[in-house]
């Protein structure tokens, strides 16, 4: 199973982006829960997003709830992060993530799979 997530770049501050994660792979895509992690430039990986195997549960970090949407398509295969208002502070290398199991979903040392990270910078 792979991820590949695309949509970053390079945004002043209160933009918005859209970011996205196709997996590909034999397992059935509907039984992974799915997340946005972010790593800034000297900082440990954070979580930022989940959303749960339907979709009908999401969660977010506090630090960007009410600013970033997370949703899914299981025909798709895909995840998305639409991320408004954006800041300074959102600047960081973005990954999605998979997990078969509900709380692996939020910590990045429990995450079964990663996608390869997309940057995204926000200027002042």
């Amino acid at each position: 199973v792979q991820l590949q997530a695309s949509g970053g770049g390079l945004v002043q501050a209160g933009a918005s982006l859209s970011l996205s994660c196709a997996v590909s792979g034999e397992r059935s895509f509907r039984t992974y829960y799915l997340g946005w992690f972010r790593q800034a430039p000297g900082k440990e990986r954070e979580f930022v997003s989940a959303i749960s195997r339907t979709g009908s549960s999401t969660h977010y970090a506090d630090s960007v709830k009410g600013r970033f949407t997370i949703s899914r398509d299981n025909a798709k295969k895909t995840v998305h992060l639409q991320m408004d208002s954006l800041k300074p502070a959102d600047t960081a290398v973005y990954y999605c993530a998979a997990a078969t199991i509900y709380s692996a979903i939020f910590s990045p040392d429990q995450v079964l799979l990663w996608g390869q990270g997309t940057e995204v910078t926000v200027s002042s």
